[in-house]
């Protein structure tokens, strides 16, 4: 009977189930009264009437901490357990019909200053358990009293609810623990996604920078080959003029051991004009000096640098006038910008001013300079 009795006993009031008993989603048992003051302290701010809760919202069981979600009745909307009331009612019925036990005295404890007398009244005045020689002749004379029933029944009404506000105020931590790792959850997935777009708008400020790049230098390599191209065949032109030039310098030496004065002088009159051609180089063109110089092509990366040292993410606080004009401003000076989620990044353009015309000739217009 001890151990069934100890199963029919509430873990909120620690006494024996009162009816209505109701049981909750994980199988254990509650007094409804017992119910709904834990209900009432997980959820102080819903709205009561009579002062009992009618509107849902959720508490924990106070056996195993498993959350309990009530509809719009409350508590009054758990099933009631009639197996255990019918126990309970079994159990009395047995308690008092079968013979009563000798009852065991209870030790009183007695009092502190009066040894001999036992502590049977409460001070009410200073909160404590006394004895009668202390009310009527001791230091509580003159202090209000009341027997110790009527405190014990009013001081266990108070412990009960304090533990009910205890387990409510569990609760509730419980809760805000769940949304401060929900919310740290959230901040690293964010976190994760932002410093991807930020990745992305670099990647794509790169492949402007590297396309840039290339289309730079496939103009410098244009130049470069057109160049090259034209001196080239400006070197075969005068290596052809040489080779000729040699031919009539060895004609000229053979003429010269001709020992018959006519033949000598019917092959004279030729050959001396041939010299004469092959003397003057006025037909051929001539690199102006500096020509094979590529300095034109100057490159001053110091307003883009300070551009790109200067990324940042957006404020908030900025106006959009201010970023109107600033977009504007950067359009006269021929700059580009690149926006990244949350932030700004903004750059200069990489492509350079025409460069000034440093050569007096070109392929296509070489100098011609007469021969002395």
């Amino acid at each position: 009977m001890d151990n069934l009795e100890k199963q029919l006993i509430c873990p909120i009031c620690l006494e024996m189930f009162t009816k209505p008993v109701v049981i909750l989603p994980c199988q254990h048992n509650l007094c409804r009264k017992c119910a709904n003051d834990v209900f009432q302290a997980s959820n102080p701010y819903l709205p009561t009437r009579s002062g009992s809760l009618t509107s849902g919202g959720r508490f924990r069981c106070p056996s195993c901490r498993h959350e309990v979600i009530l509809d719009r009745h409350g508590v009054y909307g758990l099933q009631r357990n009639l197996l255990v009331e019918n126990i309970i009612d079994m159990f009395k019925q047995e308690s008092s019909s079968s013979k009563p036990a000798p009852e065991k005295k209870e030790e009183t404890p007695m009092c502190d200053i009066h040894e001999d007398e036992k502590i049977n009244i409460y001070c009410v005045t200073h909160g404590v358990p006394i004895c009668s020689m202390c009310k009527v002749f001791g230091a509580h004379k003159e202090c209000e009293v009341a027997p110790l029933s009527s405190i014990y029944q009013t001081k266990k009404t108070e412990l009960s609810d304090g533990i009910a506000m205890v387990v409510g105020n569990n609760d509730r931590m419980q809760g805000i623990i769940s949304q401060l790792e929900e919310a740290c959850r959230a901040i690293e997935e964010n976190s994760r996604r932002q410093k991807t777009l930020v990745c992305e708008k670099f990647d794509h400020l790169y492949s402007i920078l590297e396309e840039k790049k290339r289309e730079m230098s496939q103009k410098v390599t244009g130049e470069q080959e057109e160049k090259v191209n034209y001196i080239r065949g400006l070197t075969r032109k005068y290596g052809d003029h040489l080779e000729e030039s040699c031919k009539i310098l060895e004609m000229g030496i053979q003429t010269m051991d001709e020992p018959e004065m006519a033949l000598f002088l019917q092959n004279t009159k030729p050959l001396l004009k041939k010299i004469e051609e092959a003397s003057s180089a006025a037909h051929l063109d001539k690199v102006e000096l500096g020509y094979e110089s590529m300095d034109h092509y100057k490159v001053d990366f110091k307003k883009e640098g300070k551009a790109l040292r200067s990324i940042d993410f957006i404020q908030d606080d900025k106006d959009e006038d201010e970023e109107d004009e600033a977009a504007g401003a950067g359009a006269e000076e021929g700059e580009g910008s690149q926006t990244v989620p949350g932030g700004a990044v903004s750059a200069t353009s990489a492509q350079p001013s025409a460069p000034p015309q440093q050569m007096s000739s070109s392929p296509s217009a070489p100098t011609s300079t007469p021969s002395t």
